[in-house]
């Protein structure tokens, strides 16, 4: 048996075949240091910046009760049918990750970044594998793993992979080639516009691209779910779709498709540095600092930015989208800094808004008032489809419009999406 974070060493009663208290080993193996480390320390920092516990107060809901959870389970006092839902509180936006100590360095005893993401994944995981489900959660996943695609026009409409270029007709754009757009299944089948003023922009640079003959999901939402094996499927279908076309460039409008691709796709190929994963937001930006994509027509609007999760705090990129902002003739832009939105969020990442759309209305609502509170701004602008559907939603409620960054592009470019 492997040393063991503070605390006595297990019985012989509590580790039976590889199980501690029933559960694998393995588990605790990859996860105990992780858990301890911020166990241990207590700190709690992470609780007023998450989007979760800002709304419900519920420390079963903390980023710090995540890691208690896995800590309590290898001692047997909690199993992973006691906590299986509390996990579901998590839009894995990774503010908490930013502002923990451990992750910010600040002292000898910080040397490690926290994890808390993918905690919160793998116990997920372990409770599909164990049998426990969230019901609406579990029936997304059946439903992607039959059609290909997301259910995002509900649990009856289907979103197969024959329907998922339907919103480039009339575009004339080919199958496959060297480089081709990734148009995830929200904007694809919810949100046509964005995938449209995409392709529009990047024809006008000069980019040349095709689609995929066949786009599955990128897998994303089975992973942060627990149904990886569905994940699995989807992200092989993708890279074998890729190959068959001699695709080598994959363009990804959506953030979330980015992360998932460069975070889980490399672990199933030992091949993948063969492609080259890109985000049309660094694509749009680079194109417009060139020269080759030029905005003449006047956009008369006051709009602040929305940062997405997954781009500003879990990837660090927040610079390109001020830049094309910034770009926009007749635009005001009244810009609110990337490191205070580590704070906000819409509520709709980790799919929490299949399985808890009233904390998902209450988070965008929250994150609108914000934009509320800005001087003249009548646009609140994001770079996520999936964060523009609950926005939009409490955005109407609340007299403020909700674009996706490529659709106000379009328009200054001319275009009509």
């Amino acid at each position: 048996m492997t040393e063991r974070s503070p605390g006595e060493e297990l019985t012989a009663q509590q580790q039976t075949n590889g199980h501690v208290n029933g559960l694998p080993e393995e588990f605790f193996e990859e996860w105990r240091d992780v858990a301890y480390n911020c166990f241990s320390s207590g700190h709690k920092f992470c609780r007023e910046v998450c989007p979760v516990m800002q709304v419900t107060r519920d420390e079963r809901h903390s980023p710090t009760a995540f890691h208690a959870d896995v800590v309590a389970m290898e001692k047997g006092h909690l199993s992973v049918e006691d906590v299986a839902e509390d996990y579901v509180h998590c839009t894995m936006c990774g503010a908490c990750e930013l502002r923990c100590p451990n992750t910010l360095f600040t002292g000898d005893f910080y040397r490690f970044r926290q994890r808390t993401i993918d905690v919160v994944k793998a116990v997920r995981a372990l409770a599909v594998k164990r049998g426990v489900h969230q019901k609406n959660w579990k029936r997304w996943a059946e439903l992607t793993d039959r059609w290909g695609n997301e259910p995002v026009l509900g649990w009856t409409r289907e979103t197969s992979g024959s329907k998922v270029r339907a919103w480039a007709a009339g575009l004339d754009i080919p199958t496959g080639g060297e480089a081709v757009l990734f148009a995830d299944c929200e904007a694809a089948f919810y949100r046509p516009s964005v995938p449209r003023a995409v392709a529009l922009l990047l024809r006008a640079g000069g980019v040349e691209f095709g689609l995929m003959d066949q786009q599955w999901c990128c897998g994303g939402p089975m992973w942060e779910t627990g149904y990886v094996d569905i994940a699995h499927k989807m992200a092989e279908h993708n890279m074998l779709d890729w190959r068959k076309t001699g695709t080598k460039r994959i363009i990804c409008l959506d953030p979330h498709d980015y992360i998932t691709i460069i975070e889980h796709y490399p672990a199933l190929d030992p091949n993948f540095d063969e492609f080259e994963i890109v985000l049309a937001v660094d694509v749009i930006a680079q194109l417009i600092r060139d020269g080759k994509l030029e905005l003449t027509t006047p956009v008369e609007r006051t709009v602040t930015y929305h940062d997405p999760c997954r781009l500003n705090k879990r990837m660090g990129v927040w610079q390109s989208p001020r830049e094309i902002l910034r770009a926009v003739p007749g635009l005001t832009f009244i810009d609110v800094d990337h490191v205070t939105q580590w704070s906000y969020c819409s509520g709709a990442g980790s799919n929490l808004w299949v399985e808890k759309p009233e904390l998902t209305a209450e988070i965008s609502r929250r994150r609108v008032a914000k934009a509320k509170e800005l001087d003249g701004v009548n646009t609140l602008v994001s770079a996520c489809p999936w964060s523009e559907r609950p926005l939009t939603e409490q955005g109407e409620a609340q007299g403020m419009e909700v674009f996706d960054i490529f659709e106000l592009v379009a328009e200054a470019a001319g275009f009509e999406v």
